[in-house]
């Protein structure tokens, strides 16, 4: 039997992303009953959110930076002479 599913919102992105993978390894197998399944169902659709949320944050705090336009890395051999 599994062990209770996370409530609480995440540290961090990786440790999201960390959970998030774990959740679905388990889901794969097919060997949880319908309710822990629905259960973490849910806990990996929030930690969904929480990953799209922090990257969009992310992607708004480099608009910043950049001065409101997003441009593409440059490579390593544009950059050479």
């Amino acid at each position: 039997m599994m062990k209770s599913i996370a409530t609480e919102s995440p540290i961090s992105f990786e440790a999201a992303l960390q959970e998030l993978e774990r959740l679905v390894q388990t889901l794969e197998t097919g060997n949880l009953p319908l309710e822990e399944s629905l259960a973490a169902y849910e806990r990996g659709m929030a930690l969904l959110k929480f990953c799209q949320e922090t990257l969009a944050c992310a992607e708004q705090r480099i608009r910043i930076l950049s001065g409101e336009e997003l441009t593409p890395l440059a490579s390593k051999e544009a950059d050479a002479p």
